[in-house]
């Protein structure tokens, strides 16, 4: 059944959000916070399905195959649709053609992040130590293709040291082990390591954003520390299967964005250190296709290859 009539009887059932990394990460906790709301606001569960693995593209190709009936979305993340296509010259799924976007739910810069015992204050102080320990200091990433993998690797190019990465299969298992000290330097976004900063387990040294954080306002940029040119920020957003009904997508986004709207929500992440948006899906595919132009051009400029 279709048309408007279809559209006011969605949802009949609990509806499945995929989410594409283990519990703890940052699309773990934004989707979680959202979904639960969505529950109430809709009248029928949201379940968070995690299906961790392969930087998201398993979430995303079981995402991209489910019937496209509005029982399966996900909680899409910024690798799989924006960065994986420039790294992978064939993924299990297609970023334009497989997926009806909904909103971009919200933003976030990464923050640099050490281990308390490695001797560094600044991002000065880090890159003067990465230079005197070429390829001793290990950054950790939740998995190859991941922003925190990126943001890495246009550290390495930008201010010229030598670290080696470590991927892992999500960021909650690479927190753990940053924490205990087994790498000592990572990129993470700021809804998973914000509670460790604060309680003294990391050292946050800046922001890859553009601007400051909300959260962390006393931290500089990047670039504000003298390594050009630098700005990297996570997002997650609200994706179905392409074939689905226009008007379950309508009321799925008019659902969402009223979510997002309220204000204790838009505290909650913002607690989180990331930024509601709850644009368009028009807005949101374009935005997209513009992420996934500008990680292409990394990708090329740091002659990132997948081994």
């Amino acid at each position: 059944m279709a048309g408007p009539a279809a559209a006011q009887q969605y949802p009949a059932k609990p509806i499945r959000m995929i989410i594409g990394f283990p519990p703890g990460g940052g699309t773990d906790i934004i989707g979680r916070i959202v979904g639960m709301r969505l529950s109430q606001t809709l009248g029928q569960q949201i379940l968070p399905d995690n299906r961790g693995g392969a930087s998201g593209q398993i979430a995303a190709e079981l995402t991209a195959k489910a019937p496209p009936d509005g029982y399966t979305v996900m909680m899409a993340h910024i690798t799989a649709m924006s960065i994986l296509p420039s790294l992978y010259p064939k993924l299990p799924y297609d970023p334009v053609r497989d997926f009806a976007p909904v909103t971009l739910v919200a933003t976030s810069p990464n923050v640099v992040i050490v281990h308390p015992s490695l001797p560094v204050r600044s991002i000065k102080e880090l890159i003067a130590l990465a230079k005197a320990r070429p390829g001793q200091i290990h950054y950790e990433s939740s998995g190859i293709g991941t922003v925190q993998h990126l943001a890495g690797e246009l550290f390495k190019l930008q201010a010229k040291v030598n670290l080696l990465h470590i991927p892992y299969k999500g960021a909650g298992p690479a927190i753990i082990d940053i924490v205990a000290g087994h790498v000592q330097l990572g990129f993470d976004v700021v809804p998973v390591v914000g509670p460790q900063v604060k309680a003294g387990k990391l050292r946050a040294l800046g922001v890859t954003s553009a601007k400051r954080s909300a959260l962390f306002p006393d931290l500089p940029t990047v670039t504000e520390s003298g390594v050009a040119d630098f700005d990297m920020s996570t997002w997650w957003g609200l994706v179905a299967p392409a074939a689905m009904n226009k008007g379950n997508i309508a009321r799925l986004h008019s659902e969402t964005v009223k979510v997002l709207r309220q204000k204790d929500i838009t505290g909650r992440i913002a607690e989180q250190g990331a930024e509601v948006v709850g644009n368009t899906p028009a807005e949101f595919a374009s935005f997209i296709g513009a992420e996934r132009v500008k990680y292409a051009r990394i990708v090329k400029d740091a002659n990132i290859k997948i081994e």
